[in-house]
């Protein structure tokens, strides 16, 4: 039997799964890390400390699973996409806090640049140019740190995303760690060239980073290098998967064919479709991005459209409104009623993202009478999530031309069963969920996998793929049409609003 590790580090925590050849978890270790705030809108994180906590959760998920390192086959790495760090090579520590992606502290910057700056870099990265990205917070970086300036010019720095800071620690650090990233977190950063997948240089110029400091671009699964056999798994291990976390998700849920889709559930929503080896520039708010390059073979893109508010308006409802102790108890109050006696929730509480990219959108609530209830408004509220998921899923289909049979979903609320069937209700297909729903993690071991031998192909990940539940939709056409209308409306009083 071979095992498979997969380092996945997120926005809040790290955490070390181990798989077995038919995608068990056999092994498992978590730890949050701070999040620094240094003033508003400026989010940061512990390079040192993210690296502390790696190596503590790979020891704990061997101990757990009664491993040792000597006995993976590989390691994959998914990471929080973005989030940009720069270190010096000859002493392994940051020469800055990590700028996280949530963090806006570039967006004067890049609202300066000039309207034919700002085309380019949307054309050649397929990326709007929002300070969401890499790019801008490299040149942060560079113009703002002297510790940074100083490192560049006696050639000792390095950036990269946490993908590249993690592998060249774990694959040696200063004893010769290797600077690689994948394609998938290249496509995140604004400065790679969708057509050559490789750095532009008319985009580095534009964002003002020199070539050198950045990692080299390489697939998703192939052998960057080995584990340092004095590291946590106390063996060189082939390094042989990265993805981004969205990315890896696709993945993990095998979506390997040109219109195959899944939405992460979570604080927000991310959505994927498949284009295939097709880049598909979006006419309708959507981010072009790379899915995944296995080895030799011909990347495949995607479409990728965010949702801002999902999980988090459940959190609003729980903790700003008092009408639930947790956020479990939403399906049996929204449960309590048919349906929302014509109440509407647009919970746009810091703007709206795809496809109405709206900064400046407020939430709204619409549709109250006497009659209306908290149970009416917990309807909404999974409604809404489900109605900003469509949103973003028909211009997916419009973008592509590709008709949508299903979607696959993973995280937190496909939990809720009441806020799935509405998903499959509100947008008219079969919404299905994984058995094994750690798929982001999954995702980075089958691309570890796929390179060392593990798994013969996609077409093998393919046949481990189980369903846990699938909802099918009850509602009519009619339906379908008079909700999204009236949702329409309430998104309407929203950008009004603004």
């Amino acid at each position: 039997m071979a095992f498979v590790g997969s380092l996945d580090q997120g926005t809040s925590s790290t955490r070390f799964m181990i798989f077995d050849q038919g995608g068990k978890v056999v092994g498992q270790h978590q730890l949050e890390h701070k999040q620094i705030l240094p003033q508003a809108g400026w989010v940061e994180h512990d390079g040192v400390e993210i690296w502390e906590r790696t190596q503590e959760v790979i020891s704990g998920a061997l101990k757990q699973a009664n491993l040792l390192g000597s006995d993976l086959a590989a390691i994959g790495i998914t990471n929080q996409r973005e989030t940009t760090i720069a270190w010096d090579v000859t002493t392994g520590l940051p020469l800055h806090n990590a700028i996280v992606w949530q963090d806006v502290r570039t967006a004067s910057y890049l609202e300066g640049l000039s309207e034919e700056s700002r085309a380019k870099l949307t054309h050649k990265s397929g990326l709007t140019v929002a300070p969401y990205f890499s790019g801008s917070k490299m040149h942060w970086l560079i113009k703002n740190s002297s510790a940074v300036q100083a490192a560049i010019a006696s050639g000792n720095a390095r950036f990269g995303t946490i993908d590249s800071w993690l592998l060249w620690n774990l694959s040696g650090g200063v004893q010769g760690g290797v600077h690689f990233t994948d394609v998938t977190n290249a496509s995140r950063t604004l400065l790679m060239n969708l057509e050559t997948l490789d750095w532009d240089q008319e985009l580095l110029d534009i964002l003002e980073v020199p070539h050198g400091v950045l990692p080299a671009i390489k697939s998703s699964s192939e052998i960057y290098g080995y584990t340092n056999p004095h590291g946590p798994l106390g063996a060189a291990v082939p390094i042989s998967g990265i993805l981004g976390d969205q990315q890896a998700a696709m993945v993990g849920q095998v979506c390997f064919e040109r219109g195959e889709s899944k939405t992460t559930y979570g604080t927000g929503n991310f959505a994927l479709l498949n284009t295939g080896t097709d880049i598909v520039r979006s006419k309708n708010g959507l981010l072009t991005t790379v899915c995944y390059k296995f080895g030799n073979q011909p990347a495949h893109f995607a479409l990728e459209g965010s949702v801002a508010v999902t999980g988090s308006a459940i959190q609003w409802l729980r903790d700003q409104l008092g009408i639930i102790n947790q956020a479990a108890d939403t399906e049996a109050l929204a449960s309590s009623v048919t349906d929302t006696a014509g109440v509407y929730f647009v919970p746009a509480f810091s703007g709206l993202f795809a496809p109405y990219w709206r900064n400046d959108a407020r939430g709204v609530i619409v549709g109250l009478t006497r009659a209306a209830t908290k149970a009416h408004l917990a309807r909404a509220a999974l409604e809404a999530i489900c109605y900003q998921t469509r949103d973003v899923m028909d211009a997916m289909v419009a973008d592509s031309g590709v008709p949508m049979s299903e979607m696959r979903v993973d995280g937190g609320i496909t939990a809720n069963s009441l806020c799935m069937q509405m998903q499959a209700d509100i947008m008219g297909i079969d919404i299905t969920r994984p058995l094994i729903t750690e798929t982001t993690a999954l995702g980075a071991a089958y691309a570890a996998g796929l390179a060392t031998g593990v798994w013969s192909d996609t077409n093998e990940l393919k046949q481990q793929w189980q369903q846990s539940r699938r909802w099918n939709p009850t509602s009519t056409a009619q339906m379908r049409a008079d909700g999204y209308a009236n949702w329409k409306k309430a998104i309407e009083r929203t950008l009004n609003w603004a």
